[in-house]
């Protein structure tokens, strides 16, 4: 705790003074031009990862990056991204999965004394049916790397279902993307639907959404 407190300190002291300005401007309001939708796991900080500063992004998190479709009871996400879409006006949505995520080994392998998350990650049993029936004949590391793109493309599935989504990509307001952060390297990879694979972000990448403006529903 005296480490947060610390840092509590050094923020109000050395580094709000250099951003005052921007913290002015955020105290009118807010405009984040991305939503982005990530794992609670303590390993990834999206500001930190996208390098962008506060007001850029509006963020949700939850173990495994799910995204429960519309009407199953998850009202808390559901809000989140019906403020962010509707309220907001955001422009982009990212899915983003990573390697060596808790969540989806606990998919693969229930854990029998977390009753609660247990029963959250059903909102992915299609990602460990996928797994379960395709997958089979692989070692346990590339059946959680499988587990972990697919979980970011069934939750874009989800995530189309709600209906201010569903409503933004057909006025041609809104892009989705996917993406999987590799944290033992700390690359990023772009799901790119045409080639149907997740492909490296580099400098000169441009992302392809994996669903565009005016996406067919």
């Amino acid at each position: 705790m005296q480490q947060l407190i610390s840092g509590l300190h050094k923020f109000e002291s050395e580094i709000f003074g250099s951003l005052q300005g921007l913290y002015k401007q955020l105290a009118q309001g807010q405009h984040p031009h991305t939503l982005f939708i990530t794992c609670s796991d303590s390993r990834i900080d999206p500001l930190l990862l996208t390098q962008s500063k506060p007001g850029e992004l509006f963020i949700l998190r939850n173990a495994g990056n799910i995204i429960p479709p519309y009407g199953s009871g998850a009202w808390g996400e559901a809000a989140t991204i019906e403020f962010a879409v509707g309220g907001l006006g955001v422009e982009n949505i990212i899915v983003c999965g990573h390697s060596l995520c808790g969540a989806m080994k606990g998919l693969l392998e229930p854990p029998p004394d977390f009753p609660a998350l247990t029963a959250w990650l059903r909102h992915a049993e299609a990602t460990r049916r996928i797994v379960a029936d395709l997958y089979r004949d692989r070692n346990a590391a590339d059946q959680l790397n499988v587990a972990i793109q697919e979980n970011v493309l069934l939750q874009i599935e989800h995530l189309r279902t709600h209906p201010v989504v569903a409503s933004a990509l057909v006025a041609g307001k809104l892009r989705i993307y996917g993406w999987v952060y590799k944290l033992e390297t700390g690359e990023v990879f772009n799901y790119n639907p045409q080639a149907q694979q997740f492909e490296k972000v580099t400098r000169d990448y441009s992302p392809v959404a994996t669903v565009p403006y005016a996406a067919s529903i």
